[in-house]
């Protein structure tokens, strides 16, 4: 065996760097091939015996196994089966001769990921270990937040993903859950408030208690009263019964008042009397009921301007916002959405019992480059269907977003397609490094590119990071 680098294994946070395990018994062939990759930028590791090479690679191997098939000790596909059979997820990419390509695609078949025919040029395999990278890349990283949702609990279990947005999320709730004071969560429909809410109670001292979730949209005007206080026996018409409002029923737990901003104006008043006495007169009543509940209270619309316009009062925002989380939409959070994507699927297909391909990294550009109006429960909603869908990613894809994504604009009609490739490609560029301001790490992650390919892009389209990394 003749190494470059040591075999990473990591059982803690993966850190994915373009690692290649070169497997081949011909000598001249591992060193040259060895010395291209790594002016490629990727770290290599040499073997000549596969079975050596068998022995050291790990289930978290973190890069792409690159191999030849006929070598004498151990064979190209029974070492692919023995490397597959420890962990299905390593890509693996076959070097053939010409007679040996029906055994390749039959090792395919049994989940390689691809195979190059000799001659070649080394080159010619760059594009499809960048591919197999990004990759493993998702899968290790999909393994390593179920790890974290095994060992840390139920914020990463409820709230999925590493972006920025989300990270800087759970610090909040982690900070603010232990304590008493109110919470206002704001968002667009369908970013998971309910989700942050239940979190916020979960890591709380009231976690053995009662979570009451309730939609205040959802409550008829004419009963909402009734329903929050509730009422005494003979209080008014049909009330055969004594009830115990939400209010009362979260004592000792949480009360979640979702979309608080549809809460009528004369009901308004009479929370923010129970928030400042804590206690309820249920109607029919003139006894009060002491109450003790922590308030989380969540909106979608923007309360402030609703305070200008009347439809919020201004007191009760005081008492209920005094602190206030955001969640971001997901269009915010492209880093997380092949994640959740990927998640969602395996959970759906799983209770499905349907098969679950993972996508491909030109599938996984054109989730992210969707605006997803219906944040993280339209993604749900796409992964579900998608499993459910028949036909080859690509199909599945057309049908689930009618005939595929949308960019916000189009290229030159009339110029030919290798121009309107590149002008389309400078123009995705160059809108990332603005957004990014110049900042390439962000870009790579964003475009989900490796550096060296942005930067051949780059220069091939005559693009300057005018802003520092």
């Amino acid at each position: 065996m003749t190494t470059t680098k040591q075999v990473p294994h990591s059982d803690a946070e993966i850190q994915i760097t373009p690692h290649i395990i070169i497997v081949d018994d011909d000598e001249a062939m591992r060193i040259s091939l060895a010395q291209w990759l790594e002016l490629s930028d990727f770290d290599v590791t040499v073997y000549e015996d596969a079975r050596q090479a068998l022995h050291d690679i790990s289930p978290d191997f973190a890069g792409v196994i690159l191999t030849d098939v006929k070598m004498p000790k151990l064979d190209g596909i029974t070492f692919t089966r023995s490397v597959l059979a420890a962990d299905p997820d390593i890509p693996i990419i076959l070097m053939t001769g010409h007679g040996d390509v029906p055994m390749a695609v039959e090792a395919m078949k049994s989940g390689a990921y691809d195979f190059v025919e000799k001659p070649f040029e080394p080159k010619d395999i760059v594009e499809s270990l960048e591919r197999a990278i990004e990759k493993r890349r998702l899968v290790l990283e999909n393994r390593n937040l179920r790890r974290q949702i095994a060992n840390r609990g139920s914020l990463e279990s409820r709230l999925i993903g590493n972006s920025m947005p989300m990270r800087n999320l759970k610090d909040e709730i982690a900070n603010i859950a232990p304590t008493e004071v109110p919470v206002l969560i704001s968002g667009e429909t369908g970013t998971g408030k309910e989700l942050v809410a239940r979190a916020i109670h979960d890591l709380s001292d009231r976690r053995d208690e009662k979570f009451v979730a309730v939609n205040c949209a959802a409550i008829p005007e004419s009963t909402a009263e009734s329903e929050l206080f509730g009422h005494e026996k003979g209080a008014f018409t049909g009330a055969a019964s004594q009830r115990i409002g939400w209010i009362e029923h979260a004592i000792g737990g949480t009360l979640f008042l979702d979309e608080i901003s549809s809460m009528p104006l004369a009901l308004q008043a009479k929370l923010l009397r129970v928030i400042e006495q804590r206690e309820v007169v249920r109607l029919g009543s003139n006894a009060p009921v002491k109450v003790d509940f922590r308030l989380i209270c969540a909106t979608n619309e923007d309360l402030v301007a609703a305070v200008a316009e009347r439809n919020f009062r201004e007191d009760l925002l005081f008492r209920i916002n005094t602190f206030e989380l955001s969640i971001a939409p997901l269009r915010e959070r492209q880093d997380d959405v092949a994640l959740l994507f990927d998640i969602f699927a395996e959970r759906a297909a799983e209770r499905f019992e349907r098969p679950y391909e993972r996508l491909s990294p030109t599938l996984i550009a054109q989730l992210r480059a969707h605006e997803w109006p219906g944040n993280v429960r339209e993604l749900k909603n796409m992964a579900e269907r998608y499993v459910l869908l028949v036909g080859s990613p690509e199909e599945r894809f057309k049908r689930l977003f009618k005939g595929g994504f949308e960019t916000t604009t189009a290229p030159t009609g009339d110029l030919a397609l290798a121009d309107q490739v590149r002008e389309f490609e400078e123009r995705i560029i160059r809108d990332a490094l603005d957004r990014h301001d110049g900042n390439v790490k962000s870009v790579m992650e964003e475009l989900d590119i490796p550096r060296r390919t942005l930067n051949e892009k780059m220069k091939k389209l005559n693009i300057r990071r005018d802003k520092p990394a």
